[in-house]
């Protein structure tokens, strides 16, 4: 509770009884029933709303997010060189008076949007850069007085200083700013070092002054409809430039891949080759390994010629005569194949008449 204001209240109420016991008083007085020490009662209760009206007007409650200036005519310089800090405070009364200022955050906004800013319509910054280009800017400006400073705050700006320091200061050094880069420069490659340099110079002239600043925000930057468009169709043009160099690399990427295929067939060709080779190697070592023990075998025993000749033979000769002691070898006559036929049906079907006997040749003497 406010101890201040509560005695502020029973100040006032202690003037509203004055003035209530005084007109009582005066009534019963004009119809002869005066009240007895009328003018001892008004005297007290005069005096008691003095009194409470001298406190209510020294004491002073000061919030933890101000500061109070105290304006003093008792003072030669007119104030008090020290601020009020937070908490009841006391001034002397009715020669002293506190201005209170804030020492929070506070934030001015100028903005191209009619309800955003503290001034309705557009009031964004209009400003040329290096090349000539208008560009308007959209900022906030986060600040605070600085607690040490209030009473210099006051004797400078009073509460004219959203006005006339931060808004005046901050167009003026924005503009400043703007105005050493070209219009590519402030919208895309150093825009972040446009910010820095404002803030940092806003910083200085804010701290010459007594203020605080906390932050500065660059909201939005906009340009001429005809660099708007210019700008667009630049935009457009790098895409294109940026698909056609996506498509070149995505075929230089295609070739590439083909490329390695080939690679990967020819590889695999050249391998096939180089085993079908090394197979026909291996296979002609075999067969000289082999015709070398053929030798070899000749050598040690030369029959084995003439049999492996019989044996190549045989499946196509159908009678052979070796005569006893020779070194020849003679086909007999050839044999019909019907004759072949009718033998081997004759040994595989039997007749089955019965077997003539057979006469024993007669031998004479």
């Amino acid at each position: 509770m406010n101890i201040a204001n509560l005695f502020g209240g029973f100040a006032t109420a202690a003037w509203i009884v004055v003035v209530a016991v005084v007109i009582v008083i005066v009534i019963q007085a004009s119809r002869s029933r005066p009240i007895r020490n009328g003018f001892t009662i008004i005297a007290v209760v005069v005096a008691g709303a003095i009194v409470l009206s001298t406190v209510s007007a020294g004491l002073v409650f000061i919030k933890p997010e101000e500061r109070g200036v105290v304006i003093s005519a008792i003072s030669p310089k007119g104030y008090r060189d020290q601020v009020l800090e937070p908490g009841l405070r006391w001034i002397v009364p009715f020669a002293e008076s506190v201005i209170r200022y804030p020492i929070s955050k506070q934030t001015y906004t100028m903005s191209i949007a009619p309800a955003e800013g503290q001034i309705s319509g557009d009031d964004s910054i209009e400003a040329r850069t290096a090349d000539g280009q208008k560009v308007l800017i959209d900022a906030s400006i986060i600040y605070a007085i600085d607690p040490s400073q209030v009473v210099k705050v006051h004797i400078e700006w009073q509460n004219r200083y959203p006005t006339d320091l931060v808004r005046a200061v901050a167009r003026g050094v924005i503009r400043d700013a703007v105005s050493q880069y070209s219009i590519e420069e402030v919208y895309s490659s150093k825009r972040f070092e446009l910010v820095e340099n404002i803030r940092a110079e806003m910083e200085k002239k804010f701290t010459d002054n007594g203020f605080i600043l906390s932050d500065f925000v660059l909201r939005n930057i906009s340009f001429s409809e005809e660099y708007a468009a210019s700008v667009e169709q630049k935009q457009i043009a790098e895409q294109q430039a940026q698909r056609a160099k996506f498509i070149v690399e995505q075929k230089k990427q295609e070739a590439d891949q083909a490329r390695e295929i080939a690679k990967g067939k020819k590889d695999a060709a050249i391998f096939e080759a180089e085993g079908q080779a090394q197979a026909r190697i291996l296979q002609a070592q075999a067969e000289a390994e082999a015709l070398k023990l053929i030798t070899e075998a000749l050598t040690g025993n030369p029959d084995l010629l003439t049999y492996l000749y019989i044996t190549k033979l045989s499946p196509n000769v159908k009678l052979m005569l070796i005569p006893s002691g020779s070194n020849f070898l003679y086909t007999l006559p050839e044999i019909s194949q019907s004759d072949l036929l009718a033998d081997e049906n004759e040994v595989t079907q039997p007749s089955t008449d019965e077997p003539t006997p057979t006469e024993e040749p007669t031998t004479e003497p």
